[in-house]
């Protein structure tokens, strides 16, 4: 239910201050209101939805300017985790990295979206987790809620995945052999290029 309005409105589907009624959203996706509440409390914590009290929801404007300020944010957070990543990861943890990361070349070549998103969720979250500090693994997750709906419609764009691909590669390469300054400039450059793609593909949707 998040996933398919937020797709609605990163697409420009469903337009700034265009209302929500919880009613038609529930008929619209053949569900009770419960669900749907549920899923607008979700899309105001991303910024997407705004809301007032006894008023409904509407879509907000996401400018250029707020999505640069909150990738820039995850850029830093995922420079301390590849960071850390390489300092920390254990043996099989590098070694999963590495084999989950080849796996994905097949989703590549089939030209796959949906579930080279959920490989590039997982892909990441090996990241978060190879930093072994809780702390930042909450922050990172938090943020990366909030730009999940950008950071998937990139994949829509001509030769992303490829480039995706790639650039993950640099990252694997730096984890496997320690080097913690080449993965941090690896991961920042990734969300940096992310950041760029995902604000080309909100401006020509709009």
């Amino acid at each position: 239910m998040v996933r398919a309005v937020a797709d609605l409105i990163v697409t420009g589907q469903m337009q700034p201050g265009e209302r929500l009624d919880e009613l038609s959203l529930a008929a619209r996706f053949d569900v009770s209101r419960t669900p749907v509440r549920e899923a607008l409390r979700q899309l105001c914590a991303m910024g997407l939805v705004g809301r007032q009290p006894n008023r409904s929801a509407v879509v907000t404007n996401v400018t250029d300017s707020h999505l640069s300020v909150m990738f820039e944010a995850m850029a830093e957070l995922e420079r301390i985790c590849a960071r850390l990543s390489a300092e920390r990861m254990t043996v099989e943890e590098r070694r999963g990295l590495d084999l989950m990361h080849r796996a994905s070349m097949r989703l590549v070549h089939a030209g796959d979206q949906e579930a080279y998103a959920a490989h590039n969720m997982d892909f990441h979250t090996r990241l978060y987790r190879g930093a072994h500090n809780d702390h930042i693994f909450e922050m990172v997750t938090q943020t990366r809620a909030r730009l999940a709906p950008f950071r998937h419609a990139q994949f829509r764009l001509a030769g992303r995945l490829a480039k995706s691909y790639a650039e993950h590669q640099e990252i694997v390469t730096a984890i496997l052999r320690a080097d913690a300054e080449g993965a941090a400039r690896a991961a920042y450059a990734h969300v940096s290029i992310v950041s760029e793609a995902s604000t080309v593909f909100a401006a020509d949707h709009r």
